[in-house]
């Protein structure tokens, strides 16, 4: 859970950021305010076309945080998650580790055998190899 809580305060203060940089670079890109009967040109400006896709960007950027903190926010526990709730599924998990462990230990039991077996080939290998040995210098 306490990493849900990270992920959750880690995409608030990506949520944050957004904000903070949308709102500074269209302070930075905005055009200068214009009067009536002093405009003279009409439409639109290069800076006016590129404040609209900054604030685009900044508007998909900011509804995807927002969404990402929803999913976040669901994936919490409830508060219908009572200390029960909670107790059955820790016995759960500690029956489940429990079963585990004991496979685990039959693995390591079976590979001890194998590892004996093979040691005692390898004598008997060695021990037989020495004997030839033995033989061919005794000729």
């Amino acid at each position: 859970m306490a990493d849900r809580l990270t992920q959750l305060q880690d995409a608030v203060n990506q949520l944050a950021d957004h904000f903070c940089n949308s709102i500074g670079v269209l302070q930075q890109c905005s055009p200068p305010s214009k009067f009536d009967g002093f405009d003279k040109q009409p439409g639109k400006s290069p800076s006016e076309i590129q404040q609209e896709d900054y604030a685009i960007t900044f508007a998909k950027l900011i509804a995807r945080t927002a969404k990402d903190i929803d999913t976040l926010i669901d994936s919490l526990p409830s508060e219908e998650s009572s200390h029960k709730v909670q107790l059955e599924s820790l016995r759960r998990l500690e029956a489940e580790n429990q079963e585990e462990a004991r496979k685990l230990e039959e693995v390591v039991s079976h590979g001890e055998e194998l590892l004996d077996r093979i040691q005692e080939a390898l004598r008997e290998i060695a021990q037989c190899q020495l004997r030839c040995q033995a033989m061919e210098t005794d000729t």
